[in-house]
């Protein structure tokens, strides 16, 4: 008997390896714009949030034409090179197993829709996943609205929901939620950033998410 009914991922960090990418196209505005440096560690901490909660969190004192203009900033350059982020190992194979094993699949993602449907198109995986949410559609994460959409579509319950993610947004998200999670190292967040959320377990790389999931 399966434990759980569905299954939603992060995007970028937790399945799609664009966390450096996501750092070069936030530090390349911020040079653009001659605003303030920043270290890559700070912008990595933003990573899952909307584009404008994020801009807000590096630069909060920042008027809000700036702020607009350093997301289109980070949206060109994100755009100019698409391609220098790729799965991570295990990624695909993983979506395609646990949709053979008819669990519902879900993403939950701080992207825009635009920015998500041309990923799973460059992908392929757009059609193993059952239903996606995105922040220009939901509250930004870690509100709960994001997963409790894709429950009340799917008709699955918190208890039979699972987030996989590489921030403490996803994990508090799905704490908010009221569903379980499970954490993956190698994205934008530390571990011990990470344990600090409770999640069931925290893997190193996909194929230790799919260990778990089998057990």
């Amino acid at each position: 008997m399966k434990r759980y009914d569905l299954i939603v991922f992060d995007w970028d960090g937790t399945l799609m390896d664009s966390t450096q990418h996501i750092i070069d196209a936030m530090q390349m505005g911020i040079k653009q714009l001659e605003l303030p440096e920043l270290p890559d560690k700070t912008v990595s901490h933003i990573i899952g949030l909307g584009l404008n909660e994020a801009v807000f969190a590096l630069y909060p004192d920042l008027d809000a034409k700036t702020r607009q203009e350093l997301g289109i900033r980070y949206q060109q350059n994100w755009l100019s090179n698409p391609d220098e982020a790729p799965l991570f190992d295990n990624g695909e194979n993983l979506i395609k197993q646990l949709h053979q094993e008819d669990y519902f699949l879900g993403v939950a993602t701080g992207k825009g829709r635009r920015g998500l449907d041309n990923v799973l198109k460059q992908t392929q995986l757009a059609d193993f996943f059952h239903a996606t949410r995105c922040v220009d559609e939901c509250h930004s994460k870690p509100h709960p609205d994001m997963l409790e959409q894709l429950m009340d579509y799917l008709g699955v319950t918190p208890d039979k929901t699972l987030m996989i993610g590489d921030t403490s947004h996803d994990l508090n998200m799905a704490n908010n939620a009221k569903a379980d999670c499970v954490a993956v190292t190698h994205g934008a967040h530390d571990i011990d950033t990470l344990q600090d959320c409770d999640p069931k377990f925290i893997a190193k790389n996909l194929h230790q998410v799919q260990q778990w999931l089998t057990q």
